[in-house]
């Protein structure tokens, strides 16, 4: 479905993805994890067309999209929800959604008919459409950014660390509002600090460590890793490499 091929890509002269290849399963819900700096948020940016890599490919569908403008990567079906923050406080939820449904504005009906559409699987759209968005709770703000972003019919939705700031409750709610993205029909490519939160929630993971990919598998497959329980859980490994680091690279088809 997507797919990066040897992406090189920074900020300022220094490349922070440093030959990404990613493959990314349709239907599926990947989360990249990794330590801070490991390139997880540069690749959505890459892929949402925020920052144009200086050497690599990006496909969908078989398709480049490479160094394509944003508003036409969401019309080729890719949308990006950012971190927290992204609803703007002093519209109201439904001014919020026809926000999201600024390129298809030529097309009132379609996008008065996706608004009714998102109300029925996200009730707080219909219900709270006349309050202002920085009214609403951290999870009630996070749902509505998920339903924003799905009016434009994406066939992939990328989530920037979709739990920032959230409490257990609200991160509760973003856990089930991505599996009902995931059955809205959209495939889903999300950056997740939390790492046990975005891999028991995803069906692959990917690993990053200093922008490159290291580890990609079945996300139970991760989970179960003594090293990664090393890495990112603090428990002594039983297997690995030494101080918690995972030193051999493993590939496998998941995602492909």
């Amino acid at each position: 479905m997507i797919e990066l091929r040897g992406v090189i890509a920074g900020y300022g002269g220094g490349d922070v993805l440093q030959g990404i290849d990613l493959s990314v399963e349709r239907g599926s819900i990947t989360c990249i994890v990794g330590p801070n700096g490991a390139g997880k948020s540069t690749v959505l940016r890459v892929i949402s067309g925020l920052l144009r890599p200086r050497a690599g490919a990006v496909t969908l569908d078989g398709e480049a999209i490479t160094g394509g403008s944003t508003p036409d990567i969401i019309r080729a079906g890719i949308v990006q929800v950012p971190q927290a923050g992204g609803l703007f406080g002093d519209l109201t939820v439904h001014e919020n959604m026809l926000v999201g449904g600024h390129v298809l504005r030529r097309d009132k009906k379609r996008v008065k008919r996706r608004i009714a559409e998102l109300a029925e699987a996200f009730p707080i759209i219909g219900e709270r459409s006349g309050d202002k968005a920085g009214d609403l709770s951290g999870g009630q703000r996070r749902i509505v950014e998920f339903a924003r972003a799905l009016i434009t019919e994406p066939r992939v939705v990328l989530l920037d660390e979709p739990t920032l700031g959230l409490d257990p409750r609200a991160s509760a709610t973003v856990f089930d509002t991505t599996q009902m993205v995931q059955r809205l029909g959209a495939t889903v490519l999300m950056v997740e600090q939390n790492v046990r939160f975005g891999l028991k929630l995803a069906d692959h993971g990917v690993v990053m460590e200093r922008g490159r990919v290291i580890l990609a598998d079945s996300a139970e497959a991760l989970l179960a890793r003594p090293d990664m329980s090393a890495l990112f859980f603090g428990s002594t490994p039983h297997a690995g490499g030494a101080n918690g680091r995972i030193d051999a690279p493993v590939r496998s088809s998941a995602g492909s």
